[in-house]
């Protein structure tokens, strides 16, 4: 995972950062996508990242509501 990590650290820090500074005739620009994508790819994940976070915490929420609510039936009855 940390092998992972590096690459995709190092190639999204050379497609964001280092690539403005080569020619557009480079040859380097070919392993990248579009530079747009820099700033749309990482703000996908975020937004999916948070959806799912949002989601486990409201369900979780919901199932703890639902056990007090049966443990109150309980006690009151």
């Amino acid at each position: 995972m940390l092998l992972v990590a590096g690459f995709v650290f190092t190639y999204y820090t050379t497609w964001a950062i280092l690539l403005p500074f080569f020619d557009a005739s480079s040859p380097i620009h070919n392993y990248f996508p579009a530079r747009e994508w820099a700033i749309r790819l990482p703000a996908f994940v975020l937004v999916l990242g948070l959806s799912g976070i949002g989601f486990f915490v409201g369900s979780t929420i919901i199932k703890e509501n639902r056990k007090k609510a049966q443990k109150a039936k309980l006690r009151a009855a």
